[in-house]
């Protein structure tokens, strides 16, 4: 069976975390004795644009092709205008974009089935790629369509649901998501199959970090996020400025980059907590399993959350692990079984979960190792690409 991947989230020299997820997917489906190749599209930086900024610069730098781990990917360029300008086209300007390589790809590698990760813009490109290959489509939504997109006009939200009109079974990652696409965009039910990401367990970190020494004594509070509003890692601050004084060894680690940094830097100055805080920027993933592996506990409150690999990574560690009641990782977090269920936006809740881990640290180990055994049991990215591999062989036989 041969898959044509098309998804802008994808690791590259512009971002190696990015799509982390897609690219562990995909890594387990040539596993599994699948034939995948990769069309990551890029935005275009001709001259002057690349020079405008640091972001705008590393995009330039990308190459038009790669092999990432056994896996061929190709970067080609598509027309892309910032702050989502004209949004709702994007997925004919992809499609204009990446048509050539499509081409190039399809005279060694007659692909059977186009797999798009997001749906506006790679669905709508595939969507397109679909109609004159005359291949048919799945599309997979991992929250930006439903949570964000389909909220910026009213186009959007056609285009999105036209392309899931069209596929021949689209896939969502939380029960959420797929709750959202039911109620806004009044989705057949049948059509959407709920398929969470997954981890791989090799990717779990064994033995002793060297990282212990560093942070020897302290009861260590970690996020993995990009650092945004929305994932509540202003809640831990000011939850920690209330427990530092019953928990005089609370340190918070924060790994990710973004637009709410220089917040979150200047509440560290306002509450004093400049030696208790250390912002660690992006790192590889090896290097964020390393810690995860040596955290107390990991607290992600993000109430704006349609899955979060992340927390299942810190499950599989059996470390405690703290989220938001309603958001997609709710119901795989059962509270005070498999980890904590806050309030959205609610410091007094989230400071009640911590409070409650650490002055209960045999609950708080049971509540890891329960956690562990359940994502190893049901969320690898083998069980995962099995489902889909099998969504993949009843759309062909429907095809025949």
């Amino acid at each position: 069976m041969k898959i044509l991947i098309i998804s802008h989230m994808y690791p590259s020299v512009f971002n190696e975390v990015n799509g982390i997820f897609v690219h562990q997917q995909i890594k387990e489906l040539q596993r599994q004795n699948c034939e995948v190749k990769v069309i990551s599209p890029i935005p275009w930086t001709p001259f002057p644009i690349k020079y405008l900024s640091k972001k705008w610069r590393k995009y330039s730098e990308v190459p038009p092709k790669a092999v990432k781990e056994g896996i061929e990917v190709f970067y080609p360029r598509y027309l892309e205008f910032p702050k989502n300008i004209f949004f709702a086209s994007s997925g004919r300007r992809m499609y204009k974009g990446i048509e050539k390589t499509v081409t190039e790809i399809d005279k060694d590698f007659a692909f059977d089935i186009i797999h798009s990760h997001v749906v506006l813009p790679d669905g709508y490109c595939g969507m397109s790629i679909a109609k004159e290959y005359k291949k048919p489509l799945i599309v997979t939504v991992h929250g930006q369509d439903f949570q964000n997109t389909i909220f910026l006009n009213k186009r959007c939200q056609e285009n999105i649901k036209k392309v899931i009109d069209f596929s021949n079974r689209t896939v969502a990652v939380s029960n959420k998501l797929k709750k959202i696409g039911e109620k806004k965009l009044k989705i057949n039910p049948d059509k959407m199959r709920v398929i969470p990401n997954g981890i791989n367990a090799d990717d779990i970190f064994e033995g002793e970090s060297e990282l212990c020494k560093r942070y020897k004594g302290k009861k260590i509070i970690l996020s993995v996020s990009h650092l945004l509003k929305t994932k509540g890692l202003s809640l831990n601050l000011r939850a920690i400025d209330k427990l530092k004084e019953k928990y005089p060894d609370i340190f918070y680690l924060i790994i990710g980059e973004g637009e709410e940094r220089k917040n979150l830097q200047k509440l560290t100055k306002d509450l004093n907590l400049e030696k208790r805080i250390d912002l660690l920027g992006q790192l590889p993933h090896k290097k964020v399993m390393e810690y995860i592996s040596i955290c107390t506990l990991f607290s992600l409150p993000s109430w704006n959350e349609a899955f979060g690999v992340v927390y299942i990574e810190a499950m599989a560690h059996a470390k405690p692990t703290i989220a938001c009641q309603g958001e997609g990782i709710d119901g795989i977090i059962r509270d005070k079984e498999t980890g904590l269920l806050v309030k959205p936006e609610d410091v007094n809740s989230l400071v009640e979960a911590i409070d409650f881990l650490f002055s209960n640290p045999e609950r708080a180990e049971e509540i890891g190792e329960r956690a562990k055994k359940m994502v190893l049991e049901n969320y690898t990215w083998e069980k995962a690409v099995q489902k889909i591999i099998r969504i993949y062989q009843e759309i062909l036989k429907d095809e025949k």
